[in-house]
């Protein structure tokens, strides 16, 4: 039987949330929390944040109750509470949360349709009753878009870069990223 639309965005998804994963591998405990940006960003909050939109998305959007609490359920928490791991918690925790929302999505995923009705609690109420379907292609997109992120505060970090592991989607070894970051450099300047 072929693969319908819902098991081609979820093996989408899969795919993106692998490619997250990677790229803490190999990493320190340092290098995967220390924030690289201007705001922070950093490769185990990247992890634990997109944990919690997961079990937003995926279970409290369809009725069911969080397995864990969230962030987001005290008034007093952080704008980016999310977005960081505390000393407390351990890399392998914030990525056993990630699984456990993996898990908790595939129950979903499992009992509902594509076209399975859900509600958003925190979106508008003009637009907050939404289907399997869209928050799918939400959340692949937010995916994706972090892994775009992790991508680079990983390059940053030691030089390691590439799609996900077994495709790096990069030159081979002998390539002249020196030689093309020069390049590129000397075509930025003619518009300094």
């Amino acid at each position: 039987m072929p693969e319908g639309q819902k098991e081609i965005l979820v093996r989408y998804l899969q795919t993106a949330r692998e490619a997250l994963l990677w790229k803490l591998e190999d990493a320190s405990d340092y290098d995967v929390r220390r924030p690289l940006t201007p705001t922070g960003t950093n490769l185990l909050g990247l992890v634990k944040h997109l944990a919690y939109v997961e079990l937003g998305y995926f279970v409290s959007s369809f009725g069911r109750e969080l397995p864990v609490p969230s962030p987001f359920d005290d008034e007093d928490a952080e704008h980016n509470e999310d977005m960081w791991a505390t000393p407390e918690e351990s890399r392998e925790g914030v990525i056993g949360l990630y699984h456990l929302a993996w898990e908790e999505a595939a129950r979903t995923f499992d009992a509902l349709g594509i076209d399975s009705e859900g509600r958003v609690p925190w979106w508008p109420v003009e637009r907050n009753r939404v289907t399997l379907g869209l928050l799918l292609v939400h959340v692949v997109a937010e995916t994706n878009r972090h892994a775009g992120h992790a991508d680079i505060v990983r390059e940053t970090i030691d030089g390691a870069a590439g799609l996900r592991d077994g495709v790096t989607n990069l030159p081979g070894d002998d390539y002249d990223w020196a030689g093309h970051v020069a390049r590129v450099e000397e075509a930025a300047q003619r518009f300094r």
